[in-house]
């Protein structure tokens, strides 16, 4: 009886020892499960820390909206976190609580043109608003990848919470014949904004980035015209197509009202960035928060910049692809391509009533 009662005694010892093993590898098995299914991934610090104790390396790392670090790198321009965030960073809890909050939507608005117009300064300048949430890079939903369906064009939004505007920018949707029946599906009360500029200085941009990229490509006079000793332009070479922008408008205007779609100056966008900001904060029914203590004029490169952010080491200016010295063009091309834009300039003024001042 003895031996047998040693042996029951130490049989209860090793269940006892394995227990808490058993107990820990089944909480520990939970937690992976949870963690698989994006459970995990929602919970805040258990201990937020205080700010002022926070070393700089172990300040919460921001996370950016799709595609947005790419592109803001690009531009020369440093991450701008949203006020939740800023807020979160402060209180000391992990940001992704945060990045759940919200929910993604279709975009309200969306910036649908034109190529080199100066799309790229405005979606930054809109940024600085604080009730404006946007993609960073060009979807190309509408024109390139519309067989992928709204669901995932939808999962590429930013969240956004109650109030706040989801945007994006593709300037190829201008002059793409299947977007504006595409944008009127998914939503017939999306704003539009086109940024436009002078059709003669947007070919010949089109044309820098171009030869930028491929060196070898043909001049602008050869690609202009298709008889150089008739003078006749060739109007599929995209950089001239692209400026007949009265063409284009037809197009939408077969979907959209006048009332939805609003035309952003390109020049007065560099004279004058906080008068058209306003213009375009009162079209997105946004308060006007983004004004003339925003910006000054970068001499060197010819256009406006952000002024340095609270708490940034440098001013938000866009990168070394925008603004390029542009190549010599022949003073008798550049008189050739006003008289073919002209009666296109004419008519594009009549049918938004705004006069853009190319003449």
């Amino acid at each position: 009886m003895g031996c047998c009662s040693c042996f029951i005694h130490l049989g209860f010892l090793k269940v006892q020892t394995k227990a808490p093993l058993l107990l820990i590898m089944i909480i520990v098995l939970t937690y992976f499960v949870y963690c698989l299914t994006g459970y995990c991934e929602t919970m805040p610090s258990p201990i937020p820390v205080s700010p002022q104790r926070r070393s700089p390396a172990a300040q919460p790392e921001l996370r950016e909206e799709p595609g947005r670090q790419q592109q803001g790198s690009e531009a020369g321009l440093p991450p701008d976190p949203t006020a939740q965030e800023q807020a979160a960073a402060a209180a000391g809890w992990n940001i992704s609580v945060f990045n759940n909050f919200g929910s993604k939507k279709f975009p309200q608005a969306v910036i649908i043109g034109v190529k080199k117009g100066g799309t790229r300064a405005l979606l930054e300048f809109l940024r600085v608003h604080p009730d404006v949430r946007a993609v960073g890079s060009e979807p190309h939903f509408f024109d390139r990848n519309y067989e992928k369906g709204l669901d995932w064009y939808r999962n590429l939004m930013p969240r956004t919470l109650e109030g706040q505007i989801t945007m994006e920018k593709t300037p190829s949707y201008y002059v793409t014949k299947e977007a504006p029946k595409r944008i009127f599906s998914m939503s017939k009360d999306t704003k539009l904004i086109v940024v436009v500029r002078n059709p003669v200085t947007r070919a010949i941009s089109d044309y820098t980035q171009t030869l930028s990229k491929n060196p070898g490509v043909p001049s602008f006079q050869m690609l202009t015209f298709k008889n150089m000793s008739t003078g006749l332009i060739d109007t599929s070479w995209s950089a001239i197509r692209i400026g007949i922008y009265a063409k284009h408008l037809e197009n939408w205007l077969q979907y959209f009202p006048l009332s939805k779609i609003l035309f952003v100056s390109g020049e007065r966008l560099v004279s004058d960035p906080a008068g058209e900001m306003g213009r375009v904060q009162d079209f997105l029914g946004l308060k006007r928060v983004i004004t003339d203590k925003h910006f000054y004029f970068n001499e060197t490169k010819g256009f406006p910049c952000l002024k340095k952010p609270e708490g940034s080491s440098r001013p938000r200016c866009l990168g070394k692809s925008k603004g390029r010295t542009h190549p010599k063009i022949d003073m008798e091309v550049v008189l050739r391509l006003k008289e073919f834009y002209r009666p296109f300039n004419l008519k594009f003024y009549q049918m938004t009533g705004h006069d853009f001042g190319w003449e």
